[in-house]
């Protein structure tokens, strides 16, 4: 759990900030923090509290703090955030909760609301405040760049911290207490929604004693949801009966926000592993090393297979046609047979290309971004870093993509290098393009916080067609100067009739079958990828991801080498389109997994939801689809030309 005991990183963003007069968000860089008598220029006493976008696993529509008619702050600030927080849809603010180092408060007023039904504003509020209970929205709160948890006991007298805690909760009118309704029996009334306007919140600091550095750091912020309604709004004393908000409400209601703050000192807790707490509550690790082994069962499996494949078959079948004459080879069967027609440029070819250029490009930026990942570099500690870093890596790396796709469209014998140039910039990513718009459509008009500023999307726009467009060409451009790839035999000059085939060896069973290993080293992997996109959880085992990502490509590259030697040897030389397919079948298992995932899983109710939820899967699929595929093929053409480089052909 020390993955964020990062000095170069650290150090980098402490000298950034040093000579940087720009608001950031603390967090980065280590923050000092005094009592207010020895507040200095480098020791803080003031502690901010951020809000971000608050979020419910029963609705993918995320929306900001002010959305709901929370106490907001006077002076509002937002820190400054990077692509990827704003493509994640994150909206983070300053709150009027601020304390004071080591200054404690008791049921301390923020704020106070007063919702009148018969007005139509307050009753859209109130409405809006009462759908927000039913569904579950959490709140997202930030000291110091550190979550505010709650933490609660769980089965197996386990603690759970959960980086968010409940709006508020419901009684339903048969009287089924909901979600955190659970937690007090005083929640019993039916048809009544349960407000948590107070929260009792604990700062945890390492002080600084014997260390180089002066004042204390925050290693730990947690708090607990607590609903009161308070007899003296200016006045009150956080006792009593809980705030309670009838289904059916006529009546003119005063809710008062209040909150209690205590710190506690604890030097055993170090500033770089803080996180650690949390963390250590997602019991995942054992769950991850069973993946492992079981990936790695398959990977041994198919090893074994390929090994024997290359070692046995093919080095006898090899050995014995190059001491046999030309003619009684010619009267063997099997894959030696079609040495003539196995490098027939396939149909389809340029769209085959495009693919591939695609899904180099698409390599290339996952394995740089999980490697960045597995070092510290792109931690949960710095937001929107990953989403930032993947958009980034994509645009730079138009010129593999452009390069890829010439070379194999010209290697295929095309001469439409104009079309295929820009197909190759523009097919897609316009198509995810399209799809994220019209997601981002539906946010609009749902005034959701995750709908994309329109700044934004000109500024996506912008390094699509002024960078990687560009880049592209250039790619392209030295992918066609290049010679075409020379094959090891010759192509006759008609086609090969391919013999009848048996169902294993025809092109649809094949391909069905090659993608269910590769799924199978990935599908508890992206359990957890799912949940922590869906259910809001937290996602930082890039170590075991980057490992499963090495597994995967190993398996895909097996697998498809595999069925493509059972192909060839029935006599069927369309291995093209074949390979690529194979391995991109996982794709389909891969959205046959997240249908499941949402039906069986997630309690996610609304059409717009729904569409979000599948729109997003979409575009995940295609991804997926062009890397797996990708992977196959390339795999494929090394075998394939390994193979028959020692066949003697006149």
């Amino acid at each position: 759990m020390k993955s964020f005991n990062l000095p170069v990183f650290l150090i980098l963003h402490t000298l950034a900030f040093k000579y940087c007069c720009s608001f950031y968000l603390p967090g980065l860089a280590p923050v000092s923090f005094c009592g207010e008598k020895d507040e200095t220029e480098e020791c803080k006493s003031v502690i901010q509290l951020f809000v971000n976008r608050l979020d419910s696993v029963e609705s993918v529509l995320p929306y900001e703090y002010d959305a709901f008619d929370f106490c907001q702050d006077a002076t509002e600030k937002r820190p400054s955030e990077n692509l990827g927080q704003v493509l994640f849809g994150e909206r983070i603010e300053s709150s009027p909760y601020k304390f004071t180092f080591l200054k404690e408060e008791t049921c301390k007023k923020v704020c106070s609301k007063v919702y009148d039904p018969s007005k139509p504003e307050d009753k859209l509020k109130l409405i809006f405040l009462k759908k927000g209970m039913q569904l579950n929205y959490q709140h997202h709160w930030i000291i110091d760049n550190m979550p505010v948890t709650w933490c609660y006991d769980v089965e197996d007298q386990q603690k759970y911290c959960n980086p968010g805690f409940p709006v508020g909760c419901y009684v339903t009118a048969d009287g089924r207490p909901k979600d955190a309704c659970v937690i007090n029996s005083e929640f019993n009334k039916k048809n009544t929604f349960y407000l948590f306007n107070h929260v009792d919140i604990t700062i945890t600091y390492h002080s600084g004693d014997g260390e180089s550095w002066t004042g204390s750091r925050l290693v730990g912020a947690k708090l607990e949801p607590k609903s009161f309604k308070q007899s003296d709004v200016n006045n009150p004393d956080c006792q009593g009966a809980p705030m309670e908000i009838p289904g059916e409400n006529m009546e003119k209601m005063q809710y008062v926000y209040t909150y209690s703050v205590r710190f506690e000192k604890n030097n055993e807790i170090k500033w770089a592993s803080r996180w650690d707490y949390i963390l250590v509550s997602m019991p995942h690790t054992n769950i991850q090393w069973f993946s492992i082994m079981n990936s790695l069962v398959i990977v041994l499996f198919l090893s074994g297979m390929v090994a024997m494949i290359m070692l046995r078959t093919l080095h006898k079948d090899i050995a014995r046609y190059n001491q046999v004459d030309q003619e009684e080879a010619q009267e063997e069967s099997g894959w030696k047979q079609v040495h003539g027609d196995v490098f027939r440029p396939p149909r389809k070819g340029m769209l085959l290309s495009i693919f591939l250029g695609q899904g180099t490009q698409i390599f290339i930026m996952t394995f740089i971004t999980l490697f960045m990942a597995c070092l510290g570099f792109l931690s949960p500690a710095n937001r929107g870093a990953l989403m930032t870093c993947a958009v980034v890596l994509w645009v730079l790396l138009g010129t593999p993509a452009g390069y890829v796709s010439a070379r194999m469209y010209k290697t295929f014998g095309g001469e439409k290098w104009k079309t295929n140039v820009l197909m190759t910039a523009l097919l897609c990513p316009g198509i995810v393009f399209a799809d994220f718009f019209i997601m981002n459509l539906i946010l609009w008009v749902k005034g959701s916080s995750a709908a994309i500023p329109f700044g934004t999307l000109v500024a996506v726009l912008a390094m699509w067609f002024g960078i990687s467009v560009p880049l592209t060409f250039i790619g392209a451009y030295f992918g066609f100067k290049k010679r075409a790839i020379e094959h090891p035999v010759r192509t006759n000059q008609i086609p090969r009739q391919i013999p009848e085939q048996s169902f294993f060896t025809k092109p649809l069973p094949g391909i069905v079958m090659g993608g269910i290993l590769p799924f199978g080293c990935i599908f508890i992997q992206l359990f957890f990828i799912l949940n922590s996109i869906w259910s809001h959880q937290m996602y930082y085992m890039f170590g075991f991801l980057f490992l499963v990502f090495i597994i995967l490509l190993i398996t895909c590259s097996e697998a498809t080498i595999l069925l493509c030697y059972f192909h060839l040897c029935a006599e069927d030389y369309h291995w093209w389109w074949r390979s690529f397919l194979t391995s991109g079948f996982t794709a389909v298992y891969l959205f046959i997994y997240a249908v499941h995932y949402f039906f069986s899983k997630l309690q996610i109710t609304g059409t717009a939801s729904t569409i979000l939820y599948f729109g997003y899967t979409m575009i995940m699929v295609l991804i997926f689809f062009l890397f797996t595929g990708t992977i196959g093929f390339f795999a494929c053409f090394w075998f394939v030309n390994k193979i028959y480089s020692v066949v003697k052909v006149d």
